[in-house]
């Protein structure tokens, strides 16, 4: 039987179906994934003598073995094995707990080492590890385990895929120039030398190639899925110039030049022929939504219809109201559908759509359902598309006649990590906010300084403004110390009355719940309403003017300026304030840049600084791969090179049939499919 790297682990010996079951779960299905299952550290067990190591200090002792064994249990479970080694001449205690079988490993006389934390005051080493002969490598790999299989079992099944499919460990995922450029191992020293290293010169060798491995392999596929859209044969929006222009001059403000440039980078995408799968991406205020009205306006100049899809009822109610009030002097006809619309009005919106009547349908998850027919849809927009996955982007193309897609996030990202992140996308930047908008004022206040807030938001609501208030936790938690939803919500309901009424909103509630709270907080039925962050996104409250975060430093950076950006949207000056008592360096950091900024892309790439690409965007959503070895904070130059030499690669004709890289070809080949899902 042929080998292959893209066997299940299932035919290796000792693994059932629980066993490949608890595989699957650290992500490992194939011989492949189990010999890049790199370890997360090494420990190294070069051998030293006490007089050379430091107290505290994690080493290996061989010595002869000059004291007999004692065990001593404590209890049913607990037990400690002591004897004394001569290292050198210089004796030094030695204890194993919870190991009582060490004690019949061990005998005097023998000759062994130890590796364990040595206490040099007194002279004593707590064992980790027993080395019965000299045939272990100096540095020993440490694997990610779970609950299901243990770290030693992993490493045992490392090594018997290393044996097994030793010679398909040869073919090469890297071409040749570029290995030689970059001075990189070749991948089957690289997966040997992961695993097995001879010394720590070696393993970084090893992971500086494994890295850049695994950034060419991501890139590759991004480039490819890239070239495919492109070859996806689009249909040219044949806009009327003119008509935008003119549409341009009627608005009653004056776009930002970066508004301007980032409309005539989606203008131009639009009239070429080829598919348009572009990113928006602009801090909360810099005008995206007018920058999508633009480019919907110019496809029904074409002649085209256009789609608007956002994640909640409530946000695509906004966007209804405000592109209505946009197109108000023009003859645009704009719709609303969702799962709220009734039986007969749906029915009629769909009836104009296929006939052609609507020009513009703003909806939620209802815009992709299968009697949703379109008469000529053009244009896709889909706002805070990290709220959608790939799946659904596609099912939005699939209802129209492969209309071009333009996504909308407010989440800033550094243009570095953007790569990474939406790589698959041409990325535009709103990174100009519109004149004249008042700063969001924001101020770090001590836990002591918690009354005075509540004054002042009290001063702010005598005024006719509004408040939220943010907790990170919905209910008690006996382990974090933390403000609380329902708590906050009583106390403030106490402190406010009779005068004004508080609100609640948490992730717990229905969607339905939510949307009728957040509506009653816009029409000011709530003065203040007490939320967890899922207010982040979402809802303009103009007259909400100040907003009070609780516990600020649990948060991270990018989150804090996310819920933020939910006051500052009318005409009053407006505030926010970080109440916290942070007691590392890290959330001192964080308060202290949130009110020495308000520019979201310079607090993202703080935030990547501080945190990582991961807890930035939330794995899941963000679309950021989560890669084994590489790190995309510290590695950015790595990946931006692979990102060079992938798109060159692509670009040469016939790459894919160097007979060199056929293990590339076929890893790409046999994963584009589980891989093009990356979000």
């Amino acid at each position: 039987m042929t080998k292959s790297m893209l066997d299940s682990v299932a035919v290796l010996n000792g693994v059932g179906p629980k066993r490949e079951q608890a595989l699957n779960h650290l992500g490992i299905y194939t011989i492949e994934d189990l010999v890049t299952y790199y370890p997360t550290r090494y420990e190294d067990l070069a051998q030293k003598l006490p007089s050379q190591t430091e107290d505290g200090e994690k080493v290996t002792f061989k010595g002869v073995v000059a004291s007999e064994p004692i065990l001593r249990r404590f209890g049913r479970k607990k037990a400690m094995v002591t004897f004394r080694l001569l290292v050198e001449n210089e004796p030094i205690q030695v204890s194993f707990f919870n190991q009582p079988w060490i004690g019949n490993k061990v005998s005097q006389q023998m000759t062994l080492a130890v590796y364990g934390t040595y206490d040099k005051a007194r002279q004593r080493l707590t064992g980790m590890k027993l080395l019965l002969n000299d045939s272990e490598d100096e540095q020993q790999a440490i694997y990610p385990a779970s609950k299901e299989i243990r770290q030693s079992t992993i490493k045992e099944l490392v090594f018997q895929a290393l044996h097994t499919y030793a010679d398909e460990l040869k073919g090469e995922v890297i071409p040749k120039a570029i290995r030689q450029r970059y001075q990189l191992m070749n991948h089957g020293d690289v997966i040997k030398n992961m695993h097995q290293p001879t010394d720590d010169v070696t393993v970084q060798a090893a992971r500086r190639t494994a890295s850049f491995e695994e950034f060419f392999i991501f890139q590759m596929r991004l480039q490819l899925i890239k070239q495919m859209d492109r070859h996806n044969q689009g249909r040219p929006v044949l806009f009327n110039n003119g008509e935008v222009k003119k549409f341009i001059t009627t608005l009653p403000f004056e776009l930002t030049d970066a508004q301007k440039r980032v409309v005539n980078e989606i203008l131009r995408d639009m009239r070429r022929p080829l598919h348009m799968n572009r990113l928006l991406q602009g801090d909360v205020g810099s005008g995206k939504t007018v920058v999508a009205a633009l480019a919907m306006y110019a496809a029904i100049t074409a002649g085209m219809q256009t789609a608007l899809m956002a994640p909640t009822e409530i946000l695509a109610q906004q966007h209804a109201q405000t592109l209505s009030q946009f197109f108000n002097p023009a003859e645009v006809r704009v719709e609303l559908l969702t799962g709220s619309t009734r039986a007969a009005a749906r029915r009629q919106i769909l009836e104009d759509l296929v006939a052609g009547d609507i020009d513009i349908l703003i909806g939620t998850h209802a815009l992709i359902q299968p009697d949703v027919l379109f008469h000529n849809l053009g244009l896709a927009v889909i706002d805070e598309q990290h709220r959608f996955g790939v799946k659904q982007r596609a099912q939005l193309r699939e209802i129209g006649m492969n209309p071009d897609i333009l996504a909308m996030t407010a989440t800033p990202i550094p243009r570095t990590l953007a790569i990474t992140a939406y790589g698959e996308m041409d990325v535009s930047v709103i990174d100009q906010l519109p004149a004249g908008r008042k700063q969001i004022k924001t101020e770090w206040v001590r836990q002591n300084g918690y009354d005075n807030v509540i004054a002042f938001i009290k001063e702010q609501l005598d005024q006719g403004a509004q408040a939220y208030v943010v907790t990170p936790l919905i209910e008690e938690s006996e382990v974090l110390d933390v403000q609380n939803a329902q708590a906050v919500y009583a106390e403030l309901a106490e402190t406010f009355a009779p005068d004004y009424r508080v609100g609640l909103l948490h992730g717990r509630m229905t969607n339905d719940e939510k949307e009728a709270v957040m509506q009653a907080f816009k029409a000011n039925q709530f003065q203040v309403l007490v939320s967890t962050t899922v207010i982040e996104v979402g809802v303009d409250v103009p007259n909400a003017s100040v907003m009070m975060i609780l516990d600020a430093d649990r948060f991270g950076l990018s989150q804090l300026h996310q819920l933020r950006g939910r006051v500052g949207r009318g005409e009053r000056q407006s505030y926010t304030f970080l109440v916290s008592d942070p007691k590392t360096q890290y959330g001192i950091e964080r308060m202290e840049a949130m009110t020495q900024t308000t520019d979201g892309f310079v607090l993202a790439q703080k935030d990547l600084e501080l945190r990582g690409a991961g807890d930035i965007l939330g794995q899941r959503q963000s679309g950021v791969p989560e890669f084994k070895v590489a790190d995309p904070v510290h590695d950015l130059k790595m990946m931006t090179i692979a990102q060079e030499e992938a798109i060159e690669t692509v670009a040469t004709p016939d790459w894919d049939q160097d007979p060199e890289i056929q293990t590339l070809v076929t890893l790409l080949d046999e994963t584009m499919g589980r891989y093009r899902n990356f979000d």
